[in-house]
């Protein structure tokens, strides 16, 4: 797009730079698109692949599915491939692309196939196509394959054509943002006979796959879509190509129609006939309209027309544009330029020869600047009837008040008061200033009707008063009448020009308030947490944007009732609830203004951004302009959009909340579950086996074997005790129903407290402690505090080699105490650092029983005592635990308090 002199716009300027500069620091992204699996993409892939290699790249294939194909295997063979990262699901192992090796290994070119498939739970992305983003993002090149079926705004046309819907979608944006698109196409009977063969599928798969979704038809459809999706991919090539270049010229690779559409009753009659020609040409279309200066002053009739035009066009399966410039012609020119346009559609004129040489005509201003681009001129009325009028040929505008020309008459006045002092010290020429000025004044106020009016009355008064002889319209030197054509054409030239900066202007502040408008707007529901409250904002928000009642309604189980909405009073009937479900059902505007229902009250707009509809928007207008005004009505429509955009993104918002919350209350389950069914059985079993030994042979047992029993028996009651406790105790800390009972202690009592109870437990451990005298006291729950030490060094315990060491050390800090409990166990990975105190969650098991919950106890009681808990690996081998209780200073008692 360029300014109205041509030169480049700025901002898009900059834009481009912005974009070349980020791409530089990418890499390049190439897609193999095909219609359908067994045409041969993979090979392809490998075959470019390969002729990289050759030139000198380093090739490595970081995912390729072969299917068992005998040629895509002997291509694959001789490249470097990446180790196939393999993860457990559900007792599965499944094998998947290495995202951290790809990124650590940076080839100069990464094959990754199947761009839209889904990754196993676990994995950093959920999708393949991310991956592949984040390998484009750091720099590497990509190629990767995908089928057209895989595209997700195709996905409803696949499914009704095919009969088939297909879970694995990639976004539209990926493939528009490739650097590279390669069709690999196939005939429909070539890849029959492939699948015959059995080159794509296995024999019995194969006679599955024909009699369902390799029909011959849905083949045929399927090629169809990639070809035009690939053919709409390069056309955009190429308009990004012409503006990179600045190349004005129309390129007409592809037939594109531009209907120019204005305020005569025969445009309707244009848009048809350029509807019925792009259907012949089989070509996209566009209807333009030009608002010219002095628009918001049109009857209401004039805009109702011109609404009614524009939806006709989108109804006949145009897209419509309003456009801003003046004169139009260069306006319609320069959008058509810009979107490749190779054919303008426009009323012929029917104006006399001599009008249309003193006004101009646009199809003239078109055949004269259309360069390459051809120019219709089609009849638009019956014989007799008013010719297509050009988008600002006509400027008229309503009856002018009287008031107007009485105070335009005064400014003319004014300036002649002020010249008839000077006349006597200045040549009449210079006085001619005075009354441009005037003129200036006028038309900086008034419409060009006025303005203009204004310029003959000067120029009279100019004659009358300023030019001997006076106070007469004769002149007394024929060079005066070359002054009053000089001035009355300086002055028609200056209002003209004043009229449209003055409309210009207004347009521009017009624009910038909605655009304000259109930003608080968005901003205020960015705020909102859920689907009522954006509804709920939406609605008011509009509502005072527009000056007019408004409700948003929202579907309950999929019907749209007036019960849920977001306004305490229906703005509108009632009765008007089938309307709301008309245009929910059929995503489509009706109501009042529209041609649809057009009796009712209020005008309902669905909520409609990506997906299905979330909701339907009623707003009553205050006055006719709302439906009458194609501006106003397009800025409703992207208020609707926004709303439906902010609803859609907060549902799926609280969707993945939800879905967080089951998976997470699924694990926790689960893994409560394996508690149960393990940990907990193992004590039981180990106490019903000794039991039934003593019970069944007892007495004839020696008294050593009798006692080993006994004593199992009683540790393994006393493990089962705690893990219990552990559980309950867990969820009293969750729900809150603990209290806390404080006390002051000594961190080296609790601490010897604790050993001395575990003394047996720890026998096979070196214990070393290194508690310092000088330690604070701290004010804390010495059951709990005996509990947090407990599970510490049970935890510590259970990791550590027999004969090695365990310590307790601590420390003052300003404010707090900071205990450590150190082992010299296996430490922790770096995955289990982050979820160590996590319910359920152990890290390094090597064997060692438990249901992970010691740690998270633990965190819960220094939680519960306000201090923090962390986890570390110690230096040479070996895990800490530290904890930090706050130690505030300990009141000293009174002397009357400690008698007492």
């Amino acid at each position: 797009m360029a300014t109205a002199d041509n030169r480049p716009n700025p901002d898009e300027l900059l834009s481009r730079v912005q974009a070349v500069d980020a791409r530089q620091h990418r890499g390049r992204l190439k897609v193999f698109f095909g219609a359908s699996p067994g045409v041969g993409k993979t090979y392809t892939m490998l075959e470019a692949a390969r002729a990289r290699q050759t030139a000198g790249i380093d090739v490595v294939a970081g995912y390729v599915e072969t299917h068992g194909r005998a040629g895509t295997e002997a291509k694959l063979a001789g490249l470097s491939a990446l180790p196939r990262r393999t993860v457990d699901y559900q007792g599965a192992a499944l094998t998947e692309f290495d995202l951290d090796a790809a990124l650590a290994r940076r080839p100069g070119l990464l094959l990754v196939d199947e761009l839209a498939h889904t990754n196993a739970p676990g994995s950093r992305h959920a999708k393949r196509w991310q991956d592949v983003l984040e390998l484009v993002e750091s720099g590497i090149d990509v190629y990767s394959t995908l089928n057209v079926q895989h595209l997700e705004s195709l996905n409803d046309v696949v499914a009704q054509v095919t009969g088939v819907v297909v879970r694995e979608t990639v976004p539209d944006s990926v493939l528009d943002e490739a650097d590279e698109i390669e069709l690999v196409d196939l005939p429909a009977p070539e890849l029959l006979k492939r699948l015959e063969e059995g080159k794509i599928y296995i024999p019995e798969q194969a006679g599955r796959a024909a009699r369902s979704f390799f029909r011959p038809g849905n083949l045929i459809a399927l090629r169809e879509m990639a070809l035009r999706r690939t053919a709409d991919r390069v056309d955009a090539q190429m308009r990004d190509y012409r503006r990179d270049h600045s190349i004005g010229d129309t390129w007409p690779v592809t037939e594109r129609l531009m209907v120019c559409v204005g305020r005569s009753p025969f445009s309707a009659q244009l848009v048809r006939a350029t509807a019925r020609l792009a259907a012949r040409l089989e070509a996209g279309w566009i209807a333009a309209y030009v608002e010219p200066p002095g628009a918001a002053a049109d009857l209401e009739p004039v805009r109702a027309r011109i609404l009614e035009v524009l939806r006709l066009a989108e109804q006949l399966g145009g897209k419509t544009v309003t456009l801003s410039g003046s004169p139009a012609a260069a306006a319609l020119l320069r959008y058509a330029r810009a979107n490749n346009v190779s054919k303008i559609v426009a009323g012929k004129p029917r104006e006399p020869l001599w009008r249309r040489l003193l006004r101009g005509s646009l199809v003239d201003d078109l055949l004269r600047d259309s360069g390459d681009i051809e120019i219709y001129a089609i009849h638009g009325g019956a014989a007799g009837g008013e010719g297509v009028t050009p988008p600002i040929a006509s400027n008229s505008s309503p009856a002018t008040p009287a008031r107007a020309y009485w105070l335009a008459a005064g400014a003319v006045a004014a300036c002649t008061a002020v010249c008839l002092p000077l006349r006597p010290w200045l040549e009449p020429v210079n006085l001619v200033m005075v009354y441009l000025l005037g003129v200036l004044a006028v038309a900086f106020r008034f419409s060009r009707r006025i303005a203009f009016f204004t310029s003959l009355l000067s120029v009279a008064a100019f004659d009358f008063f300023c030019v001997p002889p006076y106070y007469t319209l004769a002149v007394a030197d024929y060079e005066y009448l070359v002054t009053f054509a000089v001035m009355l054409t300086v002055a028609l030239v200056v209002s003209s020009l004043t009229v449209r900066t003055r409309d210009q202007a207004a347009r521009a502040v017009d624009r910038e308030a909605r655009t304000q408008a259109l930003y608080g707007f968005t901003r205020e529901l960015a705020a909102q947490a859920r689907v009522f409250d954006v509804a709920a904002r939406a609605a008011e928000l509009t509502s005072e944007a527009f000056s007019c009642p408004t409700m948003i309604l929202l579907p309950e189980a999929g019907r749209i009732t007036f019960r849920r909405r977001t306004s305490t009073q229906p703005v509108a009937p009632p009765a008007e609830e089938g309307i709301a479900q008309w245009v929910f059902d059929h995503e489509q505007r009706a109501g009042h203004g529209t041609g649809t229902l057009s009796a009712a009250t209020a005008l309902y707009l669905p909520l409609k951004f990506s997906g299905s509809p979330v909701g339907v928007l009623a707003i009553v207008p205050a006055n006719t302009e709302l439906t009458s005004s194609p501006e106003q009505l397009n800025h409703l429509e992207i208020f609707a959009a926004q709303a439906a955009l902010a609803i859609e993104r907060t549902a799926q918002a609280a969707a993945v909340r939800e879905a967080e919350l089951r998976m997470r209350t699924e694990e926790m389950r689960s893994s409560l579950l394996s508690a149960v069914s393990h940990d907990l059985r193992t004590p039981l079993a180990s106490i019903t086996g000794a039991a039934t030994s003593l019970l069944d042979q007892g007495d004839r047992l020696l008294p050593d074997t009798r006692r080993e029993l006994l004593e199992s028996i009683a540790d393994e009651a006393e493990r089962l005790g705690r893990l219990v406790n552990n559980l309950l105790e867990m969820t009293r800390l969750e729900s809150g129903a603990i209290e806390l009972r404080r006390d002051w202690h000594s961190i080296e009592e609790i601490a010897g407290a604790t050993l001395h109870r575990l003394a047996k437990p720890l026998a096979h451990h070196v214990i070393k402690t290194s508690l310092p005298a000088t330690l604070p006291l701290v004010q804390v729950d010495d059951v709990l505090m005996d509990q947090l030490m407990t599970n510490l060094l049970e935890n510590a315990a259970k990791y550590t080699p027999r004969g090695s060491e365990i310590e307790i050390a601590a420390e003052a800090a300003p404010g707090s105490v900071v205990v450590e409990v150190r082992d010299r166990g296996p430490g922790f990975g770096d995955r289990d650092v982050n979820r160590l105190f996590e319910k359920f969650y152990r890290g390094r098991t090597d064997g060692a029983r438990g249901v992970g919950l010691g740690l998270a106890i633990a965190q819960a009681i220094v939680r519960a005592h306000r201090g923090e808990i962390t986890a570390l690996n110690r230096p040479g081998g070996g895990a800490t635990i530290r904890f930090t209780l706050p130690a505030p200073p300990m009141a000293v008692p009174k002397p009357e308090e400690e008698t007492s």
